[in-house]
């Protein structure tokens, strides 16, 4: 077994990004939305509207509260599976197992092709997301078992650099297919966008065998009883009350909330607000997707080696505060803009060089804030669940005010309170020993 800070075991760390991140950008962000539009647009009646469940909805509400259920099973299960991994130290087949659920789920998605397997599309992309999500917590909480305190702002940031490298990688292929597809002798778009699902399942379960080859499993050699699961519940409740009692890791976890709000909502509506709001077409939407994953990969490096000369908190201030200069420079655009599209270029450039960056340093950030413990898996559900919760209350208050207001521009700009908010809030959060 790889010691803990060993090179080869951080690699193999780091490239679990590499194989999942595909999801989260051709299944969540790029290729999936577009392909489900498309079709939904092939079957809605003459309002606009698709029928599901007996009820009427418009495709793009019926997505959202899609993956909104999706973040709440997350938030309602990672917690007690979390107690349950870390009573019984079997972190990694918990990792297994939401690694196989959403591989699996991904490349079921490849048989919805129309109205009647419609459910096919809603029932895969809630169970894909589930897997997805459930392993990124039993992954992250790795972080402090493979690197030392000291290593973790470069080992989260090297994940995050892995992942964007390979998800832009499968991106660019599946789009010279779906764009082409007689290339590839595929009968059209829709077909090619299929293949795409397949692709991206086989992609994040074959590369994370790497993953597994060399991450250990119950490190700390616990011995289950049989009565595991009500005693990981236990677990739950014991790490709950410890976490209360680090004034440090509640206010990290408020911050870490009311930011996320903010970056999560403005990563899953990015290309609705070019689209519906600025007009942009598919091309340029795509475009923008692609140069926000390659600045990301720069941003998650720089800040990486920010944070080791100005410590994380500071770096962590100035990647919050660029994200408030992105909600006022979207409030600020309008399709009647000559030349708007370049402006969201430079929109999008800006976002990559903190999407990146906060992600990466919120994750190591938390992990050297921890106490000395063997129970990482539970305390990192706690960071994952902070984080679902933030998505879901983002989304619903980023719809509320277009409901109110009319427009997405005002969303945008509320999102820059949250901002603000999370800034006050790290103003209350001790230093420690690793985090300055």
């Amino acid at each position: 077994m790889l010691k803990k800070g060993d090179k080869k075991l951080i690699n193999a760390w780091a490239f679990y990004d590499w194989a999942n991140s595909v999801y989260s950008l051709v299944i969540s962000t790029a290729v999936f939305p577009i392909y489900y539009s498309s079709i939904t647009d092939s079957f809605a009646n003459i309002e606009g509207k698709i029928s599901f469940l007996g009820t009427h909805w418009t495709p793009t509400t019926l997505y959202n509260y899609t993956l909104a259920f999706s973040f709440l099973i997350v938030a309602f299960i990672s917690p007690i599976l979390s107690g349950i991994a870390d009573y019984t130290g079997n972190k990694l087949k918990f990792l297994r197992a939401f690694c196989l659920l959403g591989s699996l789920s991904v490349m079921s998605l490849f048989f919805f092709e129309g109205e009647s397997t419609l459910w096919v599309g809603i029932v895969f992309t809630i169970l894909a997301g589930i897997g997805f999500w459930g392993s990124i917590v039993f992954y992250n909480a790795y972080l402090p078992e493979v690197a030392y305190p000291e290593q973790q702002d470069k080992v989260s940031a090297k994940g995050f650099m892995f992942g964007y490298s390979g998800s832009i990688l499968l991106l660019l292929f599946s789009l010279v297919m779906v764009n082409k597809p007689e290339l590839f002798g595929l009968p059209n778009a829709g077909f090619a966008s299929r293949i795409t699902f397949l692709l991206v399942g086989v992609w994040w379960l074959g590369f994370a065998q790497i993953t597994y080859k060399f991450l250990p499993n119950n490190v700390y050699n616990r011995k289950p009883e049989k009565d595991y699961i009500w005693k990981g519940v236990r677990e739950l409740r014991i790490i709950g009350k410890e976490l209360m009692q680090h004034p440090e890791l509640k206010f990290f976890l408020a911050s870490f909330f009311t930011f996320s709000v903010g970056v999560q909502t403005i990563i899953l509506m990015a290309g609705i607000f070019g689209s519906k709001e600025l007009g942009l077409p598919t091309q340029d939407l795509i475009l923008v997707i692609l140069l926000v994953q390659i600045v990301a990969i720069l941003g998650a490096f720089i800040f990486s080696r920010l944070s080791s000369k100005i410590g994380n908190l500071k770096a962590l201030k100035i990647t919050i505060i660029i994200w408030s200069i992105v909600c006022l420079i979207a409030f600020n655009l309008d399709k009647s803009q000559e030349l708007v599209h370049y402006y969201f270029y430079g929109l999008g450039c800006l976002i990559g060089l903190v999407m990146g960056a906060i992600q990466s340093l919120s994750r190591s950030t938390y992990s050297k804030m921890l106490p000395e413990t063997k129970d990482h898996a539970t305390y990192f559900s706690f960071y994952d669940v902070t984080e679902k919760i933030a998505i879901v209350f983002g989304m619903i208050i980023f719809g509320l005010l277009i409901s109110i207001t009319g427009s997405m521009q005002w969303s945008v700009l509320f999102l820059a309170v949250f901002f603000l908010i999370s800034v006050v809030l790290l103003n209350f959060v001790g230093k420690t020993k690793y985090v300055q």
